[in-house]
């Protein structure tokens, strides 16, 4: 019979290399350089207006806090790795928008059942690694009649091919983990969200990207910038083979993907409307 405080203590170490994961690199980099627009389009996508009470899970360094704040939105902007906040909150200052920023986990979110009137996540709830926990919190904290909305990498896009691509220079992740670009299947979150919440609407769209002019370009962005990339590298750091081969691999997926100059990576936008009578 396994233990239940050794069950704790190993999703805290879990969690811990999620949140040092999240800190290397440059993540606000990629949010602000690559996918900007992918914030607006959530908050717009949720209707967030003046009041709108608002809780951004796994919000990184604000791509759809700052948005939800600038339509009017009072915005808790929540992550589990404080240096992604702290970089949030510079960048609120200088858009001129007031927010609140928490550091939380997204499977046991630190608010009252029903407190927020839109939930969120934009490629960021999709790397909690129990999917059933994070969906359950994400439905708990929205009111009745609330919305929720997700953007997240599908599993045959672009950064879908890329986690495919990685994953397999890695040792296997601990059991009940699921992989991220799950949340970006259609039919796994409906599963997730169950009954509780209706009128759901699921669109998959690209988000262009096209600021690299050559395949290595980007391997060597993303290397330096993006979290799991880097967290990869250094896991096979003393592996030269395998660091040639992952490289090779990363330069000939985004060739695959390049055309007319750029990539259209692809992402699922998903609106539901947490089931009950509406609370105001």
């Amino acid at each position: 019979m396994t233990d239940p405080s050794d069950a704790v203590a190993a999703d805290r170490a879990l969690k811990s290399r999620h949140r040092a994961m999240w800190a290397l690199g440059d993540y606000p980099a990629v949010a602000s350089r690559l996918i900007p627009e992918l914030g607006t389009v959530l908050t717009r996508a949720c209707r967030v207006t003046s009041g709108t009470r608002v809780l951004d899970i796994a919000a990184g360094s604000g791509n759809a806090s700052i948005p939800a704040a600038q339509a009017g939105g009072h915005v808790v902007a929540s992550d589990l790795t404080p240096e992604l906040l702290e970089t949030g909150r510079r960048l609120a200052q200088e858009a001129g928008v007031d927010l609140e920023w928490r550091e939380a986990d997204a499977e046991a979110l630190p608010f009252g059942d029903a407190e927020f009137d839109t939930v969120m996540s934009c490629v960021g709830i999709m790397f909690a690694p129990h999917h059933q926990a994070a969906a359950d919190e994400m439905v708990r904290v929205c009111r009745p009649g609330g919305t929720i909305g997700l953007v997240n990498w599908t599993p045959q896009g672009f950064i879908g091919q890329m986690f495919g691509v990685m994953k397999q220079y890695m040792p296997p992740p601990p059991p009940g983990v699921q992989p991220p670009p799950l949340w970006g299947d259609e039919a796994h979150v409906r599963e997730l969200l169950g009954d509780r919440v209706t009128d759901v609407e699921a669109r998959t769209r690209t988000v262009r990207v096209d600021r690299f002019e050559r395949p290595e370009e980007f391997r060597e962005f993303f290397k330096a910038c993006y979290g799991p990339t880097i967290a990869v590298y250094k896991a096979i750091a003393d592996r030269p083979d395998q660091v040639a081969a992952l490289d090779e691999e990363l330069a000939a997926l985004a060739e695959r993907n390049t055309k007319d100059g750029g990539m259209d990576w692809e992402y699922l936008l998903l609106t539901a409307r947490r089931a009950g009578q509406d609370v105001f």
